[in-house]
C-alpha cells in the first residue's frame, strides 16, 4: 500500500459563470520607473483555462494584483461580468499569515458563519492537519504548508473564476496533482501562472503571453504554442536568409 497522501482539492463554484466574464481594455501599470503593463487588451470566454506567459514575472503579477483589485491601473480598464465571483491565489501571501491564531481559527475565517470547530477540523484533515495538526499556529507553518492553507481558503469562497499566481511552488508532488487534476474537473473559468511545465500544458487551453512587443493570444495548449513559435522562428530566419 502506497504511504503517499494526496490533499483533497475540490473547487465548487456557488454558481457558473454567465455569458460575460471579463473585458480587460488597454491596461497599463509603470512600477519603480518600469512600465510593466503596456496596452494589454483581452477578452475571458467560458470555459477558458488561460495560462499567461511571459519572462517578466512581475508583469504578470501586477496583472493579478489589478484584476483582483489590489493594486491600480495608470490606464485602461477592466470589466468583470455581474454573475462572476472570483478568487485569488497571490504569490506573495505572507500576510495572511501574521497573528498567533491556529490553523482552525484561521480557516474559520473564510468558512460560512454557522460552521465551527467540527466543520474546520474535517476540513483541514481532508487538507492533511489533521489531528492536533489543526492546532499548529500559523506562524510556523511552512511553505507547503501555507499553499495548502490558501488553496482551502479559495475552495470555501465557492467562486467560478479560479485567479492562481504560481500556485505550485512550495508543493510536493502529491499536493500538485491533486491541484492539477481539481483544475482539469473545474468547468468554470481559471486564469494562472506557473513554471511547471507538465501542470500548464495540462490544465490550460489557451496561452496569453505578455511581450514588451505586446501581447500573445493563442486558442492552444501549451506544447502546441511552443512548437508554433519554433515554427514562427525558423520561418522568420528564413525570411531574413532569402532577403
Amino acid at each position: 500500500m502506497s504511504s503517499r497522501k494526496y490533499p483533497f482539492i475540490c473547487f465548487k463554484p456557488e454558481r457558473p459563470c454567465g455569458n460575460i466574464i471579463l473585458e480587460v481594455d488597454g491596461l497599463t501599470k509603470t512600477i519603480d520607473g518600469e512600465k510593466v503593463l503596456d496596452n494589454v487588451s483581452f477578452i475571458v470566454n467560458g470555459g477558458d483555462k488561460i495560462a499567461f506567459m511571459g519572462g517578466n514575472s512581475l508583469a504578470k503579477t501586477t496583472l493579478f494584483q489589478i484584476l483582483a483589485g489590489e493594486m491600480e491601473p495608470d490606464s485602461g480598464t477592466f470589466c468583470w461580468g455581474i454573475t462572476i465571483t472570483h478568487s485569488y491565489f497571490p504569490k506573495e501571501h505572507g500576510d495572511y499569515f501574521n497573528g498567533d491564531r491556529d490553523l482552525i481559527e484561521w480557516l474559520l475565517q473564510f468558512a460560512p458563519p454557522t460552521e465551527g470547530e467540527s466543520f474546520a477540523r474535517a476540513f483541514l484533515g481532508r487538507m492533511l492537519f489533521s489531528g492536533d495538526e489543526a492546532l499548529k499556529k500559523i506562524g510556523v507553518l511552512s511553505g507547503g504548508e501555507k499553499v495548502r492553507c490558501m488553496l482551502s481558503r479559495m475552495m470555501l469562497s465557492e467562486s467560478n473564476v479560479l485567479m492562481l499566481d504560481e500556485p505550485t511552488n512550495h508543493l510536493d508532488l502529491e499536493s500538485i496533482t491533486s491541484l492539477n487534476n481539481s483544475l482539469l474537473n473545474f468547468q468554470d473559468v481559471i486564469l494562472f501562472t506557473s513554471h511547471d511545465h507538465e501542470f500548464v500544458n495540462t490544465v490550460a487551453n489557451r496561452i496569453i503571453e505578455i511581450t514588451p512587443g505586446g501581447v500573445i493570444d493563442q486558442l492552444m495548449t501549451f506544447d502546441e504554442y511552443i512548437e508554433s513559435t519554433k515554427v514562427s522562428v525558423i520561418r522568420e530566419a528564413m525570411v531574413r536568409k532569402a532577403a
